[in-house]
């Protein structure tokens, strides 16, 4: 017993904590003989991507979101993340960049994975826009394209008058087929506890009406949500890949398509010509949501 207890000392690395360190050892048996279930199309010269929000606790259960979304890329190949907000909570030092970003995503980072963060309100700009694994390249708010796909990526933390200007600037001079914007605070919402942001809404709403965008993502609610097209935009609520907030849902709100607040998740998603595919994975490897949107 005190041979075994020394080695497994051995290999403990001192900065991670005992649940995460927990979670990698009990998790990693059970993932490697997981049956993955995949639904997406695997369409050549598609835009494969992975969705996270509020993940950044460094806790047990980020952890194994992260085990899934690694074994997911193995089999879909996808190359990138999109990250919706709370990438870090609690302290911003190199600690909890390593404990709570570069531990848990470690396989997808070695693999090349990129991963393009927004803010959201645990986060602290002055430090996030500057660190390199996020793609912010010290901006607040960005753009960037993969095949016929640009993400708009804003910080709803702050709305001025200045990223407003400049959101319906790069809008309208957006020549793709298809537009994703993504933020951290959501228009869109049948959760409890922070719901929708009428004020953002009342902003933002109208350009994306204007200027065509198809696919809206947000986090913040710590649950999953999935809304009945609005105005012919598809919105998603992917809130909880780190925090969790059970049973925060109002079930019998008229928005609602899809709802799931008792698991973590991560989105998978592929973009086709002519469709938005997705499916939405536990932490357990278990499909809670997925299916096949038009191109409006």
């Amino acid at each position: 017993m005190r041979q075994a207890m020394n080695h497994a000392q051995r290999l403990r690395a001192p900065h991670l904590l005992p649940g995460a360190w927990l979670a990698l050892m009990l998790l990693g048996p059970v993932a490697a003989a997981q049956q993955l279930d995949i639904r997406l199309p695997l369409e050549k010269g598609s835009v494969r991507f992975a969705v996270i929000g509020d993940m950044g606790t460094g806790l047990p259960p980020q952890y194994a979101v992260a085990r899934q979304m690694e074994l997911y890329r193995q089999k879909t190949g996808y190359d990138f993340v999109l990250m919706l907000g709370d990438n870090i909570y609690g302290g911003h030092g190199p600690t909890d960049f390593h404990r709570k970003f570069e531990l848990p995503y470690k396989p997808l980072l070695d693999a090349g994975v990129k991963f393009y963060a927004c803010l959201g309100n645990h986060d602290d700009p002055a430090v996030e826009i500057r660190y390199k694994p996020f793609g912010m390249d010290g901006r607040r708010y960005y753009t960037f394209k993969q095949g016929a796909v640009e993400f708009f990526v804003l910080d709803s933390n702050y709305m001025d008058p200045d990223q407003l200007t400049w959101v319906a600037g790069q809008l309208r001079e957006s020549k793709s087929r298809w537009k994703l914007a993504y933020f951290h605070h959501p228009l869109y919402s049948d959760a409890k506890t922070h719901g929708s942001d009428l004020d953002l809404r009342s902003r933002l709403q109208p350009l994306f009406d204007e200027y065509k965008v198809n696919v809206v993502l947000s986090g913040h609610d710590h649950v999953y949500e999935r809304l009945k097209p609005q105005q012919g935009i598809y919105y998603f609520v992917e809130g909880d890949s780190g925090q969790l907030r059970p049973h925060d849902l109002h079930r019998h709100r008229g928005d609602m398509e899809v709802g799931e607040d008792t698991a973590q998740s991560f989105m998978l998603v592929e973009i086709t010509p002519d469709a938005f595919h997705f499916q939405v994975i536990t932490g357990e490897g278990r499909t809670i949501d997925s299916g096949s949107l038009p191109h409006p």
